[in-house]
């Protein structure tokens, strides 16, 4: 059934992007939308759609959707059953009018095969040879004649990260959009061993009727891999790209800090000037600006976390690293495709749980999606940030090494070996019954990172955390300051007003259950609202000092920290957020990623009890050392 749509005199078209990971299908997704695009879930499952709509030059709209990449149709895991799904239009709303096959123009080989079975779907089919410009610089020599022939469809070239290097592309896509292509009853049925192995064959002929092999190999790649991949000078360079990573953090993000904290200063001071003194002025001074503004100014940490990622992903580093960490994740029970969803676990856990739909293995995915928790998100950056920047010194360790970066690094290193952890208990007390099976991934060629995509993925991410401050944070703000503000103390008080408020009931009420481990009742108000998410609870600490300390702790939430904690509070504040399940989103994305409240209850239940089991060894050693 197609899925045109009339528009007056013209027609809306849904073409939709298939290939095999690493070929290349997102840039050339960028490089076709720019930024005329969205991501969404599809509907009943959290695999994220990714659209966009694309003008043609002859006036043609084109909706394009990029599905998930996939080797075959079988659907092995929830990403491939997507597009299988798509693809056989099986999801109605979704079915294309045409698909656009992107291969890598360097690695043919798996690609090929993936066309011979999306042939068998009876849709029209426009195989995208994609960075074609690697490929003729490395002396392999495609007939694109003999290869549209020997395949029975049509071929065109591109290269997603050169200026115009799409327009060959979006004419072709005109000329099919004239021809008003049919679609053939699909003859598609869910391939066998044997029938993978005999569409591998007809691959293998095809490439050998039509594309020639360099004279002279390109032995660049080799060379890297020689020492990137080295089983020791490897694992080092990845640390070293870890600790600069960890380091930049601090060093380059502190001017654009700066910047974002004098601007919310002069809204405070805005605020104080013009609005009159009481509950409105206490409201969006202490509230609003001290709350929202103490979490929006690690905007700029978050986005260099996210540069470095994004960079090593279009560099083509990421695979290498999983291979290199095959061995040390495979020894704690995790398979080495788990690296890259736990990677993205520093972003976000939420996104690196759904990363884990590419491991086919049930028992290897539910244990990836119990430890991603553990790895350090961008959300404890801030709560990190302020305590570290509060409480240890801002000097040079071995005359290079910044002392705070080194603590954060350290930080880091604690969430991945707890991880890890954690999985060798899962693995070998629960999961006894099932060896790992063996790691087997493609590595893709290295090639430079294309800035108009990693701006477009920093952009995006900038803007989902400022809506996150914008709805979730902002709510919790509102909470938190009216907590903290009500009722109001009684006639002839003398005490700070704070202590009468309802935050200070049930901040206090909360002592008995965590003074062992160190912390004091404004913390223990900053946690409850911190469970819709990590970040809040550093709002709200700016909140609650805002209101007990007037201006100035609005201002120097830091200074006021260390005023009132000890060292050994710090310390255990630290170790608590390195293990505490205090994001309510994570926790309801596994319970959608596992089908139900079991494993999402087992998250909460042993990740809390690690924070306060840290928290308690950490703050009671600080004070017999004397930090308490």
């Amino acid at each position: 059934m197609s899925a045109v749509v009339e528009t007056g005199t013209w027609r809306s078209w849904r073409f939709a992007l298939v290939g095999t990971p690493n070929s290349g299908k997102t840039a050339l997704f960028n490089a076709l939308t720019g930024s005329r695009q969205k991501v969404a879930n599809y509907p009943g499952v959290t695999v994220e759609r990714k659209a966009g709509t694309l003008q043609t030059a002859a006036g043609h709209r084109i909706d394009l959707v990029d599905l998930p990449g996939t080797y075959s149709l079988r659907g092995r895991s929830p990403d491939e059953e997507i597009t299988r799904d798509v693809v056989l239009g099986k999801l109605a709303a979704e079915a294309p009018d045409v698909l656009l096959c992107v291969a890598d123009a360097t690695n043919l080989r798996v690609a090929l095969r993936l066309v011979i079975e999306l042939k068998r779907t009876g849709r029209p089919l426009l195989l995208v040879l994609n960075m074609i410009d690697i490929a003729r610089r490395r002396g392999i020599d495609i007939d694109l004649d003999r290869l549209s022939s020997e395949l029975g469809v049509p071929v065109v070239t591109s290269t997603a990260v050169r200026r115009g290097g799409t327009e060959q592309l979006t004419r072709r896509i005109d000329e099919i959009v004239a021809a008003v292509p049919d679609q053939r009853e699909s003859t598609w049925q869910p391939p066998s061993t044997s029938d993978l192995r005999a569409a591998q064959r007809e691959a293998d002929r095809v490439i050998k009727a039509a594309v020639g092999e360099p004279v002279r190999p390109d032995t660049l790649t080799g060379r890297a891999d020689a020492v990137l991949l080295h089983p020791v000078a490897g694992l080092l360079i990845l640390l070293c790209l870890l600790f600069v990573m960890f380091q930049a953090v601090f060093a380059w993000a502190q001017p654009f800090m700066d910047l974002i904290e004098a601007g919310f200063d002069a809204l405070g001071a805005l605020a104080a000037a013009h609005l009159p003194e009481g509950l409105l002025q206490s409201f969006v001074q202490n509230g609003v600006i001290a709350g929202v503004g103490s979490v929006i100014v690690f905007l700029p940490q978050i986005l260099i976390l996210f540069l470095f990622i994004l960079l090593l992903e279009d560099l083509g580093y990421m695979a290498r690293a999983a291979f290199l960490m095959d061995r040390i994740m495979g020894g704690a029970g995790l398979h080495g495709r788990a690296f890259i969803p736990l990677l993205s676990s520093f972003a976000c856990a939420i996104p690196g749980i759904m990363a884990t739909r590419v491991i086919d293995n049930r028992r290897d995915r539910l244990t990836t999606i119990l430890v991603a928790p553990l790895m350090t998100c961008s959300a404890r950056i801030p709560v990190y940030t302020l305590i570290i920047s509060a409480f240890i010194p801002n000097r040079q360790v071995f005359g290079f090494v910044g002392l705070q970066g080194l603590v954060m690094f350290a930080l880091y290193a604690v969430g991945i070996f707890s991880a890890l952890g954690v999985s060798f208990v899962a693995n070998h007390f629960f999961w006894r019954e099932s060896a790992t099976p063996p790691f087997m991934l493609e590595l893709p060629d290295y090639k430079l990172p294309r800035l108009r995509s990693v701006a477009i993925g920093l952009t995006a991410r900038a803007m989902m955390f400022l809506k996150r401050a914008g709805t979730t944070i902002f709510s919790m703000m509102v909470l938190i300051w009216f907590l903290a503000s009500f009722p109001r103390p009684p006639a002839g008080a003398t005490d700070p007003a704070i202590d009468y408020s309802l935050a200070a009931i049930i901040g206090k009420w909360l002592e008995p259950v965590l003074a062992p481990v160190g912390f004091n009742w404004q913390i223990n108000v900053a946690l409850i609202p911190g469970m819709a998410a990590r970040e809040v609870a550093v709002a709200s600490l700016g909140t609650v000092y805002a209101i007990e300390g007037g201006k100035e702790a609005a201002e120097q939430i830091g200074q006021a920290l260390a005023g009132r904690w000890s060292l050994g509070t710090a310390l255990a504040l630290l170790a608590w957020y390195v293990f505490a399940p205090q994001c309510a989103s994570t926790l309801t994305v596994i319970r959608r990623e596992t089908g139900g409240w079991r494993f999402m209850f087992i998250t909460f239940a042993y990740m809390l009890a690690l924070a306060y089991l840290a928290a308690f060894i950490t703050y009671r050693v600080a004070v017999a050392l004397g930090a308490g």
